[in-house]
């Protein structure tokens, strides 16, 4: 086994976050308006990354933002259509849709970006039961996996893909889910997530703009230092971010080279933060230990003065099967 440096070979990841309104889908959206949306390049975390995945994260020269998807139903000639799931929480199902081209011919051949030819994330409108899953596709183009909600409510679904010899395109829709919705918001900063045995505390700052600050994740089993943190993905810490106004959303991996996979790296992730805007931000750290993919949930402030302190209280994670 080959143990990777705590931080210099495998160090410092980009994380640019960028939103946009998040309460529609493509029922109550006019055509020009999804067009228009499309236009504006979302990006997602394929290309730009260069050829092992981990190359610019979309962070220019001097320090501008790079548009991100996942707010539009269809862009860069690609709609995601006939998106289906359970109505009500508590009743198994499944989850299904698909991508189709302009014509409305499916999508089945894709590149493969961080391991996967897609990446579904699912979250609700207030940040709550966030899900980053790999759907299944069949040969007639539909992507699913069975599903089960935990609680009502409406649910941003967002599906990041990268079609055969095309450019990284992050679509997005919402589900309506049936029932009483008791909103669950942060009433301040959040700083340390116990996930099972682990507890993992984020540290830094999460400034608005220019460089950014840079932002480490430690984590601890026991009150010890966990130092068998697994490749995952092709990175050894996989973080979504989202603002939590609008749901914006930015699928990041630390920037380095991709990890063996008998490399293990730990106790520390490093990834360099910027925020386009002031306000709070829902950040999801996937971290894998003993084969087991740990969801660390965060909630930070950018542009706060303070940014030392849990002022929200400690938040409680998942675990699911690698």
């Amino acid at each position: 086994m080959r143990t990777a440096p705590r931080l210099a070979a495998f160090g410092a990841g980009l994380l640019v976050v960028l939103g946009g309104s998040y309460a529609v889908g493509a029922a109550v959206v006019p055509s020009s308006v999804v067009e228009a949306w499309g236009e504006r390049a979302p990006a997602g975390h394929g290309d730009e990354h260069g050829a092992d995945g981990h190359g610019d994260h979309g962070h220019g020269d001097h320090g501008e933002e790079t548009a991100v998807g996942g707010l539009a139903v269809a862009a860069n000639g690609y709609e995601l259509v006939d998106l289906a799931a359970p109505t009500a929480p508590g009743t198994p199902g499944t989850l299904a849709f698909r991508l189709v081209d302009a014509d409305g011919a499916p999508l089945t051949d894709y590149d493969e970006s961080h391991e996967r030819d897609l990446h579904l994330v699912v979250v609700r409108t207030d940040g709550q039961g966030f899900r980053h899953v790999h759907p299944t596709l069949d040969a007639d183009g539909t992507w699913s996996l069975p599903w089960t909600w935990d609680t009502a409510g409406s649910y941003r679904v967002i599906a990041d893909f990268v079609p055969a010899g095309g450019e990284t395109t992050t679509l997005g829709a919402t589900v309506e889910v049936g029932g009483e919705v008791v909103p669950s918001r942060p009433l301040g900063e959040v700083r340390t997530a116990r996930v099972g045995s682990l507890v993992v505390r984020l540290e830094g700052e999460l400034s608005v703009g220019g460089s950014g600050g840079e932002l480490v994740a430690h984590v601890e089993r026991d009150g010890e230092p966990v130092t068998t943190l697994e490749p995952y993905l092709g990175a050894f810490g996989h973080l979504v971010a989202l603002r939590q106004s609008d749901l914006g959303y930015l699928h990041v991996h630390p920037e380095g080279d991709a990890p063996a996979p008998d490399d293990r790296a730990g106790p520390d992730i490093a990834f360099h933060a910027s925020a386009p805007t002031s306000g709070r931000y829902l950040l999801y750290l996937d971290v894998v230990v003993d084969g087991q993919v740990h969801t660390a949930p965060f909630v930070l402030d950018a542009g706060a003065s303070d940014h030392g302190t849990d002022h929200g209280g400690e938040e409680h994670g998942h675990d699911h099967q690698h």
